[in-house]
């Protein structure tokens, strides 16, 4: 079976002999997934009526466990933004009853994001779609060798999440 990588990498091998494109047949088909599993990824969460960066908010609360629960501060770890930007996503969620700010208890100044009922229905519905999704784009691999891909993608991407900063 011949992908379009395939095809990119022939073109390339005839056009530049004197270069090794062979990173190109892994990681253009991992870019190419990436850019399939996010037309799946809004999908899924369109169908629940929730952005992207919605869906990683809520379901960082809903990681968290009963009360379901975390600093901003937290947040700001587990999704990857600035505090301006998480700032707004908790105000935008605060505004759907999505979540709601509470003082933290351990800080006078500070305060505690909680996922509502509506948040915590919301996230669970769109993580089922999602994986509903995602099963899908794995259907064509046993769970053996989505396994063995799970530990190989883990080897690439575990020295970018251990990053000290």
């Amino acid at each position: 079976m011949e992908d379009e990588v395939d095809r990119l990498v022939a073109a390339w091998r005839r056009e530049r002999p004197d270069l090794d494109v062979e990173p190109l047949e892994v990681l253009s088909r991992v870019s190419r997934l990436a850019r399939h599993l996010d037309r799946a990824r809004r999908l899924a969460f369109s169908e629940h009526h929730l952005e992207p960066w919605e869906f990683d908010v809520l379901t960082a609360l809903r990681r968290a466990g009963t009360p379901y629960q975390l600093s901003p501060g937290q947040l700001l770890t587990q999704t990857l933004v600035t505090s301006g930007t998480m700032t707004n996503r908790i105000d935008r969620l605060a505004k759907k009853s999505l979540v709601e700010r509470l003082p933290d208890p351990s800080d006078r100044r500070g305060v505690l994001v909680r996922l509502t009922d509506e948040g915590r229905d919301r996230a669970d519905q769109a993580l089922a779609g999602l994986l509903d999704q995602e099963r899908a784009i794995l259907a064509e691999l046993s769970r053996a060798q989505r396994g063995e891909l799970a530990g190989l993608l883990r080897q690439l991407t575990a020295p970018f999440d251990n990053i000290p900063g």
